[in-house]
């Protein structure tokens, strides 16, 4: 049935996707008006940065290579005067969501614009939200300063993203557009972006597996991870993010991982509650227990399926849980410590998730 009363504000951003079409980045720099650009990356991408700081020529300000998982405000300050000592007047996040997160902690406080070139399947490129972590929490916010002003989609770049952080990051996705799928303020635009995004990454994510090197596979992940992202930057994220924003923050859980195990159980949780989502999923996956689905596909991939694999103490269930549900984000059903506490035991030890009528 239609959703027959909503608003759909369409983010201004300027998307350019095909294989080789990084080489147009200096074009996407001048294009803004800027001059010298500021790289970001992570320590691990650095090699990637460094030709990328090559490519841009006099256009570059240097490669800043200290993004880190969550964003902690001590990075953020740390960039955030590099670039102002630099002279930079843009900055170029190349990477998945730690580089392009912490662009936008830049562009925060200094207005500079951000072309992203995702290397993972994050989405954080599609988003006006920003994250920082400070005395072990992550705060989150909108602020369209942040929007990244270009993206770079280009496939070649993925082809080194490792096998296991492929899945993962491709499940960071998923978790996106599963929960746009029942947030308050979905619209029928961005519910057939969600369940084509689902369709489309836990279809290439075996392929990849399979072949790393297989560009067709990673150009259609890296597609499903743009709607998928798109998806968060238009809605309310609901249980699964506020979740995986406190093991991330509190217990500095592998950011894409933590999505990966929780997703299921977060979907478990609501899926009684959200039957539209649910048959939206059940179509995506071609089953008619989305929840229990993903699991199977997870553990079939290869991923981790438990918090407790994570280095999650189980002594961290409950004060995660009341963290959770000091400052619940909008959900379609209740969330009360109790149900929380079951969430986490469940994800704590990769049993099976249940869907409970």
């Amino acid at each position: 049935m239609l959703q027959t009363s909503f608003s759909y504000d369409a983010l201004p951003m300027r998307v350019r996707f095909g294989s080789g079409v990084v080489a147009s980045l200096p074009d996407e720099i001048t294009r803004l008006g800027a001059r010298r650009a500021l790289v970001l990356c992570s320590p691990e991408q650095k090699r990637t940065g460094e030709t990328i700081a090559k490519a841009l020529g006099d256009r570059s300000a240097g490669v800043l290579a200290d993004a880190r998982m969550h964003v902690p405000i001590e990075v953020a300050r740390h960039a955030r005067a590099r670039a102002a000592e630099l002279g930079a007047d843009c900055c170029v996040a190349v990477g998945g969501g730690s580089a392009i997160g912490l662009g936008k902690a830049i562009a925060l406080e200094h207005d500079l614009p951000v072309v992203a070139v995702p290397t993972t399947y994050a989405g954080s490129e599609m988003t006006a939200v920003w994250g920082l972590t400070e005395n072990g929490r992550k705060r989150t916010g909108k602020d369209p300063r942040v929007l990244p002003a270009g993206v770079l989609y280009d496939p070649e770049l993925t082809l080194g993203l490792p096998i296991e952080m492929s899945v993962t990051s491709g499940f960071n996705a998923v978790a996106h557009a599963v929960e746009a799928l029942y947030a308050p303020d979905r619209s029928p635009i961005i519910s057939l972006m969600a369940e084509e995004g689902v369709r489309a990454m836990t279809e290439a994510l075996p392929a990849v597996v399979a072949d790393g090197g297989d560009l067709d596979a990673r150009a259609t992940a890296l597609y499903a991870s743009w709607l998928c992202g798109a998806c968060l930057g238009a809605t309310t994220m609901s249980l699964h993010h506020k979740l995986c924003h406190a093991l991330g923050g509190t217990l500095d859980l592998p950011h894409a991982a933590t999505h990966t195990v929780v997703l299921p159980y977060a979907l478990a949780y609501n899926q009684p509650s959200a039957p539209e989502a649910a048959e939206a999923l059940s179509r995506a996956l071609a089953s008619s227990d989305p929840a229990h689905r993903l699991w199977d596909v997870a553990g079939s991939l290869g991923a981790p399926r438990s918090l407790r694999e994570l280095g999650m103490a189980e002594s961290d269930i409950t004060p995660i849980a009341e963290q959770v549900v000091e400052a619940p984000y909008a959900n379609p059903a209740p969330v009360t410590k109790d149900g929380v506490v079951r969430l986490l035991r469940s994800a704590w030890s990769g049993e099976p998730p249940r869907v409970e009528h």
